[in-house]
C-alpha cells in the first residue's frame, strides 16, 4: 500500500537524539487496522519511503504514546535531501 503525505521532521529530546517524522493518525490507523499481523518485534513493520528523488527501504514503528507510527531518517537520508526539522515536506511510504 502506497501513502502520500506531508509531514515535518522532529528530533527525539534525549541528548544526541535520533530524527523522525511521523505518519499522519489517519494513515497510521488504517494501517494499524489493515497490516498489524506485519508488525514484527516492538511494533516494528518493513516500509519503503521515498522524499523527493530518493528512496530507501526502512521500517516504521507504532509509537504506542503518540498513537501514530514514526520512521526514523538517517544522517545519509537527511543530507540527501536537505531536511530541516519542523519545515513541510511531501514524502512517500510504502508497507
Amino acid at each position: 500500500m502506497k501513502y502520500e503525505f506531508t509531514t515535518k521532521m522532529w528530533q527525539h529530546n534525549a541528548p544526541g537524539g535520533w530524527y523522525f517524522v511521523s505518519l499522519p493518525m489517519v494513515i497510521s490507523k488504517e494501517i494499524r487496522e489493515h497490516l498489524k499481523w506485519q508488525e514484527e518485534g516492538w511494533g516494528r513493520m518493513k516500509a519503503a519511503a521515498k522524499i523527493g528523488v530518493v528512496r530507501w527501504d526502512t521500517a516504521i514503528w507504532f509509537d504506542t504514546k503518540a498513537d501514530t507510527y514514526i520512521l526514523p531518517l538517517k544522517a545519509e537520508i537527511r543530507k540527501k535531501t536537505n531536511l530541516k526539522v519542523d519545515h513541510n515536506f511531501q514524502m512517500q511510504v510504502w508497507v
